[in-house]
């Protein structure tokens, strides 16, 4: 009995932070003991101080949520009042939810000061693979070729500038930074393109030092590198025209959109919300196989630009109409279907007066990317004039509300009775359609 008081305790009181003017302990554990000789202070922005710290606190709010969720830490006071229970849960939930979000922020911060260095190593490992392979293979054909010179040379010229780009970007992830959208996700459109962005420019470069140690390279003719071209100018458009169906659609309200705490590999094949995209994972595969297919035709026929077949280049053609079409077709709007007075059991039907609950139907009421405690607490609804924040209701792995299509949320006093609007407002800042109720006294 005595533990479980004290546990009791410890979580009512572990989100008081200045309630009553003293600072409260915080909700989280303290921070593991560093070996000796770890120069880490309390404010260490490295990656791993701040990736633990993070780990640390999701650990921690996903123990408080699962002891709330079994009714353990609820002040004896509010026990008798059902509705006081639920909100005052939902109000430490959030709060801890903020702490972190905080938490996840500077995680990713630190994550962004480290990844640049990762990307330039790639690129310079990349560069090694290349003067590797002309080694190899110079001892096993011909010996070296003023080819073979311009190829380093033509390598060295792309790896320095994108060394110099990621070293002034180093504070948004380097060379990430150009393939980042403005949600914070890695973009598939932007990571194409500039794939081939970087083939042509390499494979332009090394044409000109070909011509300037004395080599007469061919194959500069537009029918040439007629279907290159046009791969290239496709997947370019592609960026640009996926960036402005996005951002019409959000601004239309027909899109939600909510940002990720930082960018990851799998946002190249997945959606918001994590899940594997069919439209963004056939682009990215089949541009990937023709990238393959031009460094192979590089490699064969230096002297020249890489030589597509249109049968190729109809085919990329079409994996970014339906890579278009995935992004017309992506989300919706939030959409509320209709509105019932909540009953448990036990309970008389009856009219919705104030204070009662209701149950709010539809669709899209959480984006796709924010099912986390800290974007689920920012849902509300209007009604009528008075904005109803959506309370958190906890179970053992997440939360009963809200969801991605039914809400409750009490009938405040101050709406007065009569005909009000009701009208759900999203963690993306996206408002429903008005759905009219009658309230009476």
């Amino acid at each position: 009995m005595a533990v479980d008081q004290a546990q009791d305790a410890t979580t009512s009181g572990a989100h008081a932070l200045g309630r009553d003017g003293d600072p409260a302990r915080p909700p989280y554990p303290a921070a593991r003991p560093r070996p000796q000789g770890a120069a880490h202070g309390a404010d260490c922005l490295c990656p791993h101080s701040a990736r633990d710290a993070h780990r640390r606190a999701v650990a921690s709010f996903d123990a408080l949520r699962d002891r709330m969720a079994t009714g353990q830490g609820l002040p004896a006071a509010l026990a008798h009042s059902a509705s006081a229970s639920r909100q005052w849960v939902s109000d430490e939930l959030t709060q801890a939810a903020h702490e972190v979000a905080e938490r996840g922020r500077a995680a990713s911060d630190a994550w962004f000061r480290q990844v640049w260095r990762r990307a330039v190593v790639a690129v310079w490992g990349a560069a090694g693979v290349l003067l590797l392979t002309q080694l190899i293979t110079a001892l096993a054909a011909d010996g070296w070729s003023a080819t073979r010179t311009a190829g380093l040379l033509a390598a060295l010229g792309t790896t320095v500038p994108l060394t110099l780009a990621a070293w002034l970007h180093r504070t948004r992830g380097g060379l990430l930074a150009v393939l980042v959208g403005e949600d914070n996700r890695l973009s598939t459109s932007r990571a194409v393109a500039a794939g081939w962005v970087l083939l042509a420019g390499y494979a332009v470069l090394l044409l000109a030092l070909e011509r300037a140690v004395g080599q007469s390279p061919g194959g500069l003719a537009l029918a040439d590198s007629a279907a290159l071209l046009t791969v290239l100018a496709l997947s370019c458009a592609v960026a640009v025209l996926a960036r402005v169906v996005v951002a019409n659609r959000v601004r239309d309200r027909r899109a939600q959109k909510v940002r990720a705490d930082r960018p990851r590999p799998a946002d190249l094949l997945t959606d918001d919300a994590g899940r594997a995209g069919f439209a963004a994972t056939q682009y990215v595969l089949l541009n990937a196989a023709a990238v393959v297919f031009a460094c192979v035709t590089l490699a064969r026929a230096p002297q020249r630009l890489p030589e597509l077949p249109w049968g190729l280049a109809l085919l990329v053609a079409v994996s970014a109409a339906t890579y278009l079409g995935g992004k017309y077709a992506d989300g919706g709007r939030p959409t509320v279907l209709s509105v019932v007075r909540a009953r448990e059991a036990g309970d008389l039907d009856s009219p919705i007066r104030t204070g009662d609950d209701i149950e709010i139907r539809g669709s899209g009421f959480v984006p796709a990317g924010a099912q986390d405690a800290d974007r689920l607490a920012r849902t509300v609804v209007r009604i009528g004039p008075v904005h109803v924040h959506v309370p958190l209701v906890p179970v053992a792995g997440g939360f009963t509300n809200p969801t991605d299509t039914v809400l409750t949320v009490p009938v405040p006093v101050d709406v007065e009775p009569g005909r009000v609007d009701v009208q759900v407002i999203t963690a993306s800042g996206a408002e429903t359609n008005r759905y009219p109720i009658d309230v009476l006294d």
